[in-house]
C-alpha cells in the first residue's frame, strides 16, 4: 500500500470526514447512521480478499477507519 501520507488519500479522507460532520450537523444523518457507515466500510475492507499485498492494503485501510471510529472524529462526540 502506498504510504499513508499519500496526498490524494489524505484529501479524500478529509473531504469524507467533513461531509460526515456536515450531515450530522444538519441532521441529515444521525450519529448512529454515520457510525454504521464507518463500520460497514471497515468491515468491507476487513473481509476483502486478493493477493497478500492487496489483503494487507485492505487491512491497513480497515485499521485507519477503525481508528476514526474509536476517536470519534467524524461525529464530534463530547468527551466521555
Amino acid at each position: 500500500m502506498p504510504d499513508q501520507t499519500d496526498h490524494a488519500g489524505m484529501a479524500a479522507l478529509s473531504i469524507c470526514e467533513a461531509l460526515l460532520l456536515a450531515m450530522n450537523d444538519h441532521k441529515l444523518l444521525p450519529e448512529s447512521e454515520i457510525m454504521g457507515v464507518l463500520r460497514d466500510a471497515a468491515a468491507t475492507h476487513e473481509s476483502a480478499t486478493g493477493t497478500e499485498a492487496e489483503t494487507e492494503a485492505h487491512r491497513t485501510v480497515a485499521t485507519i477507519i477503525n481508528r476514526i471510529i474509536a476517536g470519534g472524529n467524524s461525529v464530534r462526540r463530547p468527551p466521555e
